[in-house]
């Protein structure tokens, strides 16, 4: 993946605020923290999902740490981001499909967040679609921000 990372960096700030703004070495860092899928069409890297368990304390997310709140049977996705050349080809469903497939049996559920203010409604509908379903909110930035928590259960 170190090879893949000027890509996924540029995969990853152009889903900005979908998915949080890093620098190629924090973005890097987070994908080696557990369990990062990367997304290829012909060898070119088109999306990727990173996948971290609670108790992942070099993250430092305040989601994670409210979703550890929650339970602390989960596996969390911290971000998913797909390029725009690679919208609308399943290309997100499919790497969701392999984070089902990867943790069914070993968790009961698979978590996320999606933005609300700013709003993200593609998000919501594409998670709606997978299943998730919501477990809660919360408001940040002096309040200007918010995010909606969601989870769907894993066979």
């Amino acid at each position: 993946m170190p090879a893949d990372l000027p890509a996924l960096h540029v995969i990853n700030q152009a889903g900005v605020p979908g998915v949080g703004d890093e620098t190629p070495e924090t973005l890097g860092k987070w994908l080696g923290l557990h369990d990062a899928r990367v997304a290829e069409i012909s060898g070119v890297p088109v999306g990727f999902i990173n996948l971290l368990p609670p108790g992942t304390l070099e993250y430092t997310s305040a989601n994670l740490r409210w979703l550890e709140a929650w339970g602390d049977d989960f596996i969390y996705v911290d971000r998913i981001a797909i390029s725009e050349s690679g919208r609308g080809q399943g290309i997100g469903a499919a790497l969701y499909g392999a984070a089902f497939h990867a943790y069914a049996g070993t968790t009961p559920w698979i978590t996320c967040e999606v933005n609300l203010r700013p709003p993200n409604p593609g998000s919501l509908r594409f998670h709606d679609r997978l299943g998730f379903h919501e477990i809660g909110r919360r408001s940040y930035a002096d309040d200007t921000k918010e995010v909606v928590y969601l989870a769907r259960a894993l066979p």
